[in-house]
């Protein structure tokens, strides 16, 4: 890659780590919209531009999920308990979404992301939350809705931020540990989604093959990301804690609807 892209790819990283321990999320859903226009100028196939770009978030989200968990950590934020209980799941649902998104043509995983982003969008911009109505599940419950988390987050190569910390609010859990907690489950999400596009892309036609890329992860793109992220990751849980994330909110989530209107064009147009 030109040292353009690589220094597009590292201000990506940096934003998207600041974003994962702001707002709880892993930085999937600017990643990947970002990544399909960049990786056309990285000698990969049309027809696998957005899986490796939802591939490349996904395994993107171990670094970043690491460094925003330990400052959560730091601060006590993160139940894991919780963590244990819907790891099982997340790392079923995650190698099974991997599999799923590999069977799928460019322009119904694009529709998939779209409709998961767009949604995200509205209910962060109208600040919609659960009630707490009930407290966690057990055992099987947990495991159920860490598959659910897990396929979705593959699907999407998100961190499943936007699932798992409505779900945890829903059960009675205070929103920093919800936040907190969330950062920690990136990794599981983003390990067993990493591991399942790993093994669907090998031998994939058409792609290029190591050291440029590991199944659909582009190697050069993560290891560009992660480098920035890592870093930023830390002061964005930071200022999370002392700031009134709120407005942020809105504004990100405008954000994510243009992101989503251009994922858009890209499904229409892969016709």
């Amino acid at each position: 890659m030109s040292w353009e892209i690589v220094a597009a790819l590292l201000c990506l990283g940096a934003c998207t780590g600041f974003l994962a321990g702001l707002l709880g999320i892993g930085g999937g859903m600017v990643l990947t919209p970002f990544m399909t226009m960049l990786l056309v100028y990285a000698d990969v196939p049309d027809t696998a531009i957005v899986h490796t770009a939802i591939a490349t978030s996904l395994a993107t989200i171990m670094f970043t999920s690491l460094s925003s968990v330990r400052a959560h950590h730091k601060r006590g934020a993160v139940l894991w308990n919780v963590v244990a209980a819907v790891a099982p799941g997340i790392l079923a649902g995650a190698l099974l979404g991997a599999k799923i998104s590999s069977l799928l043509p460019t322009f119904w995983i694009s529709l998939v992301f779209v409709c998961f982003v767009g949604f995200s969008a509205v209910k962060m911009f109208i600040n919609s939350k659960p009630e707490p109505k009930r407290t966690l599940p057990g055992m099987a419950g947990m495991f159920g809705a860490g598959a659910g988390i897990g396929v979705v987050s593959a699907l999407v190569g998100a961190g499943g931020g936007f699932i798992s910390v409505p779900f945890m609010v829903w059960c009675n859990v205070k929103m920093h540990n919800a936040v907190g907690t969330s950062a920690a489950l990136g990794f599981p999400i983003a390990a067993a989604g990493t591991l399942g596009y790993i093994i669907t892309g090998w031998g994939e036609p058409g792609l290029p093959q190591f050291p440029m890329m590991l199944g659909y992860i582009h190697l050069p793109a993560l290891l560009s990301v992660a480098a920035a992220s890592i870093f930023t990751a830390p002061f964005g849980a930071k200022v999370a804690h002392s700031i009134d994330t709120k407005p942020l909110k809105r504004i990100f989530a405008c954000m994510l609807l243009v992101l989503a209107g251009y994922m858009l064009t890209r499904a229409i147009s892969s016709l």
